[in-house]
């Protein structure tokens, strides 16, 4: 056959010919050199070995492989041909692995935390609670579940059944309001003891409240700054209800 150009060359093959160029910078096909015209031109083996390098790119053979099996026999042939098959298998699973757990970014919530936290988010949600306060109440969960994942079951279970009394729904709800009050408002001394009341007698002849429950300090205070951080509302309310709790038991 005649000499190709590199154009005529690429074209023929069904590559670029910025790929050429590239595999001759890898040593994958050989440079021919350039003739009184200044043109390099090809010739028959250079469309049979930029056919093999194609064929092996398109199956999925990294680059560093192809020159090893350019000049393979049958049998090592062979065998590289199928320690890369396993590699891509390995490298499917991966993939298939990562897809599930981008899947699961539609899921939100699901993605970092315990299915029974998420269902709690989900009826905020429904409840109508504000975006911000479920993502401060999320985000203090994620932390519970990062460093201390033994209280997510007793603290979701102590949740769920709150939420089932319509009283702590209101009451969650009205605090949610609160978060776009002023900090002086004179509503929040009222709100407060309404939050201390239902708490009293929620957990009224029990032991302990689920807050009572043995934590890590650093956990503690972890959780407190990350929510005095997130709206100073909450700080305030905090600070409200240790001025009553600390008048009533000095009565």
């Amino acid at each position: 056959m005649a000499k190709l150009t590199i154009s005529q060359l690429a074209a023929h093959v069904g590559v670029t010919v910025r790929a050429i160029r590239h595999y001759h910078r890898l040593g994958l096909l050989e440079e021919p050199e350039r003739d009184a015209s200044g043109y390099r031109r090809y010739g028959a083996q250079a469309v049979v070995d930029l056919i093999k390098i194609k064929a092996l790119s398109d199956a999925g053979v990294p680059l560093a492989r192809i020159e090893e099996l350019l000049g393979a026999d049958p049998a090592e042939f062979a065998a590289a041909i199928t320690q890369i098959d396993e590699a891509l298998k390995q490298r499917i699973r991966e993939l298939t692995g990562h897809r599930r757990r981008i899947a699961g970014l539609a899921d939100g919530d699901r993605l970092f935390l315990p299915a029974d936290v998420a269902a709690i988010l989900d009826q905020l949600r429904e409840m109508g609670v504000s975006e911000r306060a479920i993502q401060t109440e999320r985000d203090g969960w994620i932390v519970v579940a990062a460093l201390s994942p033994e209280q997510i079951p007793p603290w979701a279970q102590e949740k769920l059944a709150a939420l089932a009394d319509p009283g702590f729904r209101r009451l969650y709800l009205a605090i949610d309001e609160a978060l776009d009050w002023d900090l002086d408002d004179p509503r929040l001394a009222g709100l407060v003891s309404e939050l201390l009341s239902f708490k009293d007698k929620a957990y009224r002849g029990q032991q302990r409240e689920p807050e009572d429950v043995a934590l890590d300090p650093a956990l503690v205070k972890l959780m407190t700054e990350h929510i005095a951080e997130a709206s100073p509302m909450w700080r305030r309310l905090d600070e409200l209800a240790t001025e009553q709790m600390r008048r009533e038991r000095d009565r």
